[in-house]
């Protein structure tokens, strides 16, 4: 094989993946870090029974980026027990189970007030029985999750977790949830900080000993995430347009100084720009950017998918899919899988794609060269010298981009490459590739090793 040059942008994580194998004895999934938090104490105790735990308490769960459907891209606030059984059929019935879509999330407004004894009760027209629901879900082989929210309402005005975390983190547990989104809307006057309500929901996850995968939706990076959650959004909503993905991708995957991101706030903020917050400069966000503190158990999430919701192309949503598997992005659908069309159940689908987000190595890749309209972005795999690489056109017309090996690594030799969406060995090339005509608004997306 040739020889190989690690980024310094890369070095951490697979330093992570080194030594977590060696303490293992083995070569496999890299165990999650452990994490200084500034003002913290340390992640809740480890729970007996839950499947082991990571070194930050959490239960080692989510070790590649979770993959399932969530409801509220598509159905928002009219999703119901009905539609939830119907999209779990759907899940199999399509083979996108078989793919390896797991979780089945219910997101906001499923919840309807709290009973006397403080316990949430689910929409009774929309959730008669929650258990029951679950219990289906679970039937099909696949996991449940919902949503709830750190505040006192959600963001959708039903009942927040706030000052109810022990009682809703048991309510849960008893009905077999899997996975928990939790969002910051509506924080309690007497909150002493997101921080604080987000571990005080984290431990009483743990606190139930079954293994609940913990998914924070802050909507920007904080330090002391990686401690608190298997994975945190580190931006502000998705919406269904190119415009929406590729800040959403320079949010969490380019560095900050690379897109002067903070320069002007999106249009789509609604009057919450955090993108900007000045208490949060860029500064804190140095090059290589967000990408380091992402690994085998804990995730980078620039929010749920919206390939087959109709505001872009099929070219487009294969690049937004491509991206988030090049970033080892949650891959989170977020369409009526019921009625999804040819073309958008490949993309979901595509095998060699979602092998690349499921990468056991589980570093996040990162762009590689200095442009910013035609882009290479590249990540490291498991096995010698090989590579994901994603060449992104975001210009209004077809262009020509070219990797070279150096850029990735390489430093000597020939490399075999692999076209991922048309599944195709492409042959030995020398030096570099050029993948012709890439479309406007999308992308070409190989597999790269060293010969």
């Amino acid at each position: 094989m040739g020889a190989m040059r690690i980024h310094a942008a890369w070095r951490w994580a697979l330093g992570v993946a080194t030594a977590a194998a060696a303490a293992s004895g083995g070569t496999g999934c890299a165990k999650a870090p452990e994490y200084a938090h500034p003002g913290g104490t340390g992640g809740s105790a480890s729970v007996a029974g839950a499947g082991g735990t990571s070194g930050r308490g959490l239960p080692s769960v989510a070790l590649t980026p979770p993959m399932g459907w969530n409801s509220w891209n598509k159905f928002q606030g009219g999703v119901s027990d009905s539609i939830v059984r119907q999209i779990a059929d759907a899940l199999v019935t399509t083979g996108m189970s078989a793919a390896g879509y797991t979780y089945v999330i219910i997101d906001d407004t499923w919840q309807s007030s709290r009973g006397p004894d403080g316990v949430i009760v689910s929409d009774p027209a929309r959730f008669p029985d929650m258990k029951a629901l679950a219990d289906y879900v679970h039937a099909k082989g696949l996991k449940f999750g919902l949503y709830s929210d750190r505040g006192i309402s959600t963001c959708g005005g039903r009942p927040g977790s706030f000052g109810h975390e022990v009682v809703d983190a048991n309510t849960y547990s008893a009905w077999g949830v899997d996975y928990l989104k939790y969002d910051n809307c509506n924080p309690a006057p007497t909150s002493a900080g997101a921080e604080q309500d987000y571990r005080a929901m984290g431990q009483a996850l743990v606190a139930t000993g079954r293994p609940i995968v913990f998914s924070i939706s802050a909507w920007w990076f904080f330090p002391w995430e990686p401690a608190v959650a298997h994975l945190w959004r580190t931006t502000t909503d998705i919406e269904d347009n190119w415009t929406s993905v590729m800040s959403l991708l320079d949010r969490n995957g380019g560095d900050t100084t690379r897109y002067q991101s903070c320069t002007t706030c999106p249009a789509a903020s609604a009057g919450k720009c955090v993108v900007c917050d000045a208490t949060l400069p860029e500064a804190a966000y140095p090059a290589p950017g967000l990408a380091v503190y992402a690994g085998p158990g804990h995730w980078n999430d620039p929010d749920m998918l919206e390939v087959g919701n109709g505001g872009m192309s099929d070219v487009e949503y294969r690049a937004h899919f491509s991206l988030w598997a090049i970033m080892a992005a949650p891959l989170i659908a977020g369409n009526d899988l019921r009625s999804m069309t040819p073309a958008t159940l490949e993309i979901l689908t595509n095998p060699e794609i979602i092998a690349v987000d499921q990468d056991a190595l589980g570093v996040q890749g990162q762009p590689v060269g200095p442009g910013t309209s035609l882009e290479i972005w590249a990540r490291p795999l498991s096995g010698n010298a090989t590579y994901a690489v994603a060449l992104l056109n975001r210009t209004a017309a077809p262009a020509d981009i070219t990797v070279t090996w150096a850029s990735l690594g390489l430093t000597a030799g020939s490399a075999r490459v692999r076209d991922l969406w048309a599944r195709q060995d492409l042959g030995s090339f020398a030096g570099q590739f050029t993948a012709t005509q890439v479309p406007s608004h999308g992308v070409t997306m190989l597999k790269i090793e060293g010969d």
